[in-house]
């Protein structure tokens, strides 16, 4: 017998936790790394899952796509990453249909951000596009909607001041190294790790000291020195690492590793020590604080710190808002209208069909039958019998599933669903 299973009806969802419930302990058990998302892409297929995208970063974990139930994308999640179902059902949000797809847009446009307005997000969301259609994981549903969030993404920064000033984790690290280290102009900074926050915060901290002082390591030494070669900064060897953390001042800490990098043991310090810890999951062990000369701060802290350029983007949420809305709108309408179009068609084919055999049929039986006028006037009629059905199809309050099993089942017609 053959098996029915995938063509029992699915709704869209969205399965996930960020900052928001999460702190970055839990965080980083549920983030995915590219090996991570590639297994959950593969096991999402053999499971039968017509379409989703993954997206993980230091601030959330997320899974958009099509399922009977939420749980075989939670399932999905747990099994590709180090959480629990115990851990996700405590601090984790399911949302579905209407509400995934407001929450995307928020999520795409900075509105959901741990910072107002960081945009690097939407760059996640077109790498999980990629990632998924490749395995041919995108149906004609999650494609429009991840286009559609993109081109808001873009409106909203072209037409808002929302991402104005410079505000990203990155920039809040530079700005706490300022505020709370003293003469800073002559102290030892070590950058570790060359991920996107990693590179970023580096970028910062040559825009505001002097190059010498800077000092990049990275496991992959040529990641390391083709970022020096941009930024003319100075790189050492992985080896080396113990000994330029006796000589750093400062230590940002920001790799992809999925266990801590930095413990204790390997600080034999001379001197007072800042670390900033901006990796999910954290590489820095807590058992640095046991150490006097150690101060460790993660992003989390960081992500709280507010400022006039934080408090200037508030302003431009109502228009953000505004911009969600309209695309939105046009998006669910789309989904509206090609879910009953099919319906629409056979019903147009069901009237055109009894039209021509009352066509037919008159055409025999009175003479000068003028055809071409009935012609003009059955089609007039079909059409406005269509567009009723349609306009009432199109209504808010109108059940569409329901009406359109009702309009099937009347006219007797057979319709072929969309993707």
């Amino acid at each position: 017998m053959e098996n029915t299973t995938i063509s029992k009806p699915t709704s869209f969802y969205v399965v996930g936790l960020s900052y928001k419930k999460a702190d970055a302990e839990i965080r980083g058990k549920f983030s995915l790394d590219n090996a991570a998302k590639e297994a959950l892409l593969l096991q999402a297929k053999n499971d039968g899952i017509e379409s989703l995208i993954v997206t993980s970063t230091c601030n959330r974990t997320e899974i958009y796509g099509f399922a009977q139930h939420p749980f075989q994308l939670i399932k999905l999640l747990c099994e590709n990453s180090q959480g629990t179902i115990e851990d996700f059902q405590k601090v984790a949000y399911v949302h579905k249909n209407t509400e995934a797809i407001g929450h995307m847009f928020r999520v795409g446009t900075g509105l959901d951000s741990q910072i107002l307005g960081d945009f690097e997000i939407i760059s996640q969301i077109k790498n999980s596009f990629v990632a998924s259609k490749g395995h041919n994981l995108v149906n004609n549903y999650l494609e429009r909607l991840c286009n559609a969030v993109i081109q808001t993404s873009k409106r909203i920064k072209n037409e808002t001041e929302i991402s104005s000033g410079a505000t990203s984790v990155s920039f809040a690290a530079v700005r706490y190294i300022f505020n709370n280290v003293e003469d800073i102009s002559n102290k030892n900074i070590l950058l570790f790790g060359t991920g996107k926050i990693g590179r970023n915060t580096c970028e910062n901290l040559v825009k505001h000291t002097k190059h010498e002082q800077i000092t990049l390591i990275n496991r992959t030494k040529d990641k390391a020195e083709k970022l020096a070669r941009k930024l003319n900064v100075i790189v050492k060897d992985y080896a080396n690492l113990e000994a330029e953390i006796q000589k750093a001042d400062v230590l940002v800490v920001a790799t992809g590793a999925q266990n801590p990098t930095i413990d204790k043991a390997i600080l034999n310090l001379k001197k007072p020590l800042l670390i900033l810890d901006l990796s999910v999951p954290k590489n820095v062990n807590e058992n640095v604080q046991e150490l006097d000369d150690v101060t460790l701060i993660h992003m989390d802290h960081l992500s709280q710190m507010t400022d006039e350029t934080l408090e200037n983007r508030r302003k431009h949420i109502p228009a953000a808002e505004a911009i969600i809305e309209e695309i939105k709108d046009e998006f669910i309408s789309w989904t509206k209208a090609r879910k009953f179009a099919p319906t629409i068609h056979a019903l147009k084919e069901k009237l055109n069909t009894i039209k021509d055999k009352e066509l037919t049929l008159h055409r025999k039986k009175i003479n000068n039958f003028d055809e071409e006028q009935a012609e003009l006037i059955s089609s007039r009629i079909i059409q406005k019998i269509t567009n009723h059905f349609a306009n009432h199809l199109k209504d808010d309050n109108t059940m569409v599933d329901e009406s359109i099993e009702w309009i099937e089942k009347i006219f007797q017609i057979e319709t072929v669903k969309n993707d």
